[in-house]
């Protein structure tokens, strides 16, 4: 044997070793069994391609985050739960969602104004109207910022309150934002305005994972009003998207003690990137107008357990006569698949609501492959017809609407830090009835007899594109 051929034989035996370890990471750290299956046959027969692939999507945990909050834990969510006590909210008040409360690191809190913006000019005319009228200081959180007319908009608006005195903080993701040119970033800084990436590859053990996304999209001003929903920034946004048409999405303005839990989140994450730890009011102030308990629930990769998929299967069990869903990317867990069919047969109405054209096109078929079943157990599935989906909002029964940032899919559940606003309020439920009840009447119910006209190379297609699910 020359030494050449020993040389390769060397290389071949520490490819196949690495991803024999590889695989051993994989089976006692990724969550699911799909995922830990998938990898694991990667890696031990295509080492020299799946090696690489793991070290920078493989991970299921993201590092330091969690360490960096618990150091929080005698600053913002001390004084946030003090702040708080005299609005907490009993069981008894706020229905049954009490896992849902468990998990979240601020309970259900009265003593809050709610408003639903539905559509991307009205939820910007409203953020923008609420940072004219900030006073102290102004916490902007998107997952996707773009630099045209939207983004430049919002930008002016930032820099003229930072010039007014007004301290303006900035987080963005760094890959949802990669498009952002850095002079836009640039301009944000000269003008006295704190811009930051999210970093989610900062820290050693994060450097090569690329799978992890900071999914929130939060506004904050001055402590007491707050917005979420599932809005960017961008032209696309408002329905201007040559491709994609009219943009279906909504938005919620919480006024009152909740937004300490907005705010709460983005203090954790603006310290995850900065280091900092900024000087906000943690005075919780009731609204003049409104009484709504709410409970912001923030969810991520740095968890101890699946928050946002526990969230979920929460909602589905708590339902007695109906649940309504509607989600942009639908590639629900087995766990959250056996809930749906559960509520199903136990008689609730689940009515589930996804877009009829697709942005992602893996996700888009997978859908495929979960709806057959679901339509079996008695599940109505409708595809929005007017437009682009991408709302994540879900109703239960008549008492508890929820709003937010996370979708029904591995990657929310698992991969994305996410927030969701959720009200256990009978006229907040009133109010997102009818708005879903409009878009179910945009919407076409889909059939048994559909799916089986499909070819068969679609069929296979939706199956290969589940594989896919632990990274999407």
């Amino acid at each position: 044997m020359t030494g050449t051929e020993s040389l390769w034989g060397l290389i071949l035996l520490i490819c196949h070793a690495t991803g024999f370890l590889c695989a051993v990471h994989a089976l006692m750290s990724v969550r699911t069994p799909q995922g830990t299956m998938a990898w694991g046959v990667a890696l031990i027969a295509f080492p020299y391609f799946a090696v690489p692939a793991y070290f920078v999507l493989g991970r299921s945990k993201f590092h330091g985050y969690k360490i960096a909050r618990q150091v929080l834990e005698a600053s913002s969510e001390e004084r946030a739960a003090r702040a708080v006590r005299p609005f907490v909210v009993q069981p008894e008040d706020h229905g049954p969602l009490l896992a849902a409360v468990a998990l979240a690191t601020i309970p259900f809190l009265k003593g809050n104004e709610v408003e639903l913006l539905v559509d991307g000019r009205a939820t910007f005319d409203d953020i923008f109207a609420g940072i004219e009228a900030a006073q102290g200081y102004v916490l902007v959180q998107f997952f996707i910022v773009h630099d045209d007319e939207l983004g430049r908009e919002l930008k002016s608006r930032l820099l003229r309150k930072a010039a007014a005195g007004v301290r303006v903080y900035f987080l963005f993701d760094e890959f949802g934002s990669h498009r952002l040119p850095r002079a836009y970033v640039r301009e944000l800084r000269d003008g006295g305005v704190a811009a930051q990436r999210f970093h989610t590859t900062r820290g050693p053990g994060n450097r090569f994972q690329l799978n992890f996304r900071n999914h929130r999209k939060v506004v904050v001003v001055d402590g007491h009003t707050g917005w979420i929903g599932g809005h960017n920034v961008g032209n696309e946004y408002l329905g201007l998207s040559p491709r994609l048409g009219p943009w279906r999405d909504t938005h919620v303005r919480v006024t009152g003690p909740a937004v300490l839990g907005m705010q709460k989140s983005f203090y954790d994450d603006w310290r995850w990137a900065t280091g900092e730890k900024l000087q906000l009011d943690w005075l919780a102030q009731p609204s003049a107008r409104g009484d709504v308990p709410a409970l912001i629930l923030a969810s991520g990769p740095a968890d101890t357990l699946e928050t946002a998929s526990l969230m979920f299967q929460d909602v589905i069990h708590s339902a007695r006569r109906r649940l309504w869903i509607t989600s942009p990317y639908f590639v629900p867990d087995p766990a959250v698949v056996g809930a749906l069919h559960l509520a199903a047969l136990r008689g609730v109405e689940v009515r589930i609501l996804i877009p009829n054209d697709p942005d992602h096109l893996l996700v888009y078929l997978s859908a495929f492959a979960f709806v057959g079943e679901m339509i079996d157990a008695g599940i109505e599935i409708y595809r929005y017809q007017a437009g682009f989906l991408h709302q994540k909002v879900f109703l239960i029964d008549d008492a508890v609407a929820g709003v937010g940032t996370a979708n029904l899919d591995n990657r929310s559940f698992r991969l994305n830090f996410e927030i969701t606003a959720i009200f256990a309020d009978r006229d907040v439920a009133a109010r997102v009835e009818r708005m879903l009840a409009a878009d179910f009447a945009r919407a076409r119910r889909m059939t048994r007899e559909e799916l089986r006209k499909k070819p068969f190379w679609f069929k296979v297609a939706a199956r290969a594109a589940t594989l896919a699910a632990p990274i999407q």
